[in-house]
């Protein structure tokens, strides 16, 4: 009898467990929704009449977003985001004008890369711990891209602009989501990356080439945020001092408002990008379109960010991020 009450106990507890994970797992979207109501009702639903420049913030944030996802699933961090959409941006600029729109865009991607490169170098082969990496590197790129700008922004040809419509900018970000999802739910690239954040000796132990997918994900990671920087340049067609100023940050408050877990592991989720990134904007946007003051609205970004992390930090795993 008492082990039928044991069995009974258990079965209870993990069906009280599935129901929170569930419940969880859709509190980003609730929010969306909710966020997205309240913002509308306080600004007498200007919100949907202005939803195409509300959506056009959104398509570098997501793609670069994507990247740090991968991230921050195996555990890492990465504060280079803002640094290296700059410097990609500038490269996409000036290929623009000197060897076309194509060889323009795969210049971004392989600039991001090799920053990418150099972050995962550092963190992987030098054992350096991923935020002080990233941070150090942000300020080394922020430096040349103050520069490259210090007297005049770049620019870029004149044809770039001819790319920024929504359908280019939600195509390309469409097609790299796509791509993202298979990847990530349907090969061994989104298990492995799963199975280092849920712990790296493990992992290793499994058979894993740990060191190889950290550094082919940073990578990656600067790969996607080179791409973005075209997406970025095509609405002015040049970069100024400030360019990807701040991105790094707006990336992790998207992705944990998301749902993202700062420890990554297993309980991540790929909706966490686009939710998360969405959830940003809007709530960006609404305090915007409120009038409300820079101060205030880092206040209130600040507190709902801390509430988020606060629902979906995983105590149980969470540890120092590597």
């Amino acid at each position: 009898m008492a082990e039928n009450a044991n069995t009974e106990s258990r079965e209870e507890a993990l069906k009280k467990l599935s129901r929170m994970q569930n419940l969880r797992a859709i509190l980003p979207v609730i929010g969306l929704v909710i966020i997205f109501i309240v913002f509308n009702l306080l600004t007498n639903w200007r919100m949907i009449g202005n939803m195409k420049l509300v959506l056009s913030q959104v398509y570098v944030t997501m793609i670069a977003a994507t990247g740090v996802f991968f991230i921050m699933t195996m555990g890492g961090l990465d504060f280079s985001q803002g640094s290296i959409l700059g410097i990609s941006s500038i490269v996409v600029c000036l290929l623009s004008k000197t060897a076309g729109i194509p060889v323009a865009i795969l210049g971004g991607i392989l600039s991001g890369a090799a920053i990418g490169a150099m972050n995962g170098y550092f963190y992987v082969f030098r054992k350096i711990k991923s935020f002080i990496v990233t941070i150090c590197t942000m300020f080394l790129f922020r430096g040349f891209i103050k520069y490259f700008t210090s007297n005049a922004p770049v620019s870029g040809a004149v044809a770039l602009m001819d790319f920024d419509t929504t359908p280019v900018k939600l195509g390309c970000t469409a097609v790299v989501l796509i791509i993202a999802y298979i990847a990530f739910r349907w090969t061994k690239f989104g298990t492995y990356l799963k199975a280092i954040g849920a712990g790296e000796k493990a992992a290793k132990f499994s058979g894993i080439r740990t060191d190889k997918m950290k550094f082919l994900v940073y990578v990656l990671a600067g790969a996607l945020t080179g791409f973005a920087a075209f997406i970025n340049v095509v609405k002015v067609g040049s970069v100024t001092s400030s360019g990807g100023n701040q991105l790094e940050t707006q990336i992790l408050i998207a992705l944990v408002l998301g749902g993202m877990p700062i420890s990554g592991g297993a309980k991540v989720r790929f909706m966490n990008v686009i939710v998360g990134s969405l959830l940003y904007i809007v709530l960006n946007s609404g305090l915007t379109m409120m009038g409300l003051t820079t101060q205030t609205m880092q206040l209130i970004q600040g507190v709902v960010f801390l509430v988020f992390v606060a629902v979906f930090a995983d105590r149980q795993s969470l540890q120092v991020i590597k």
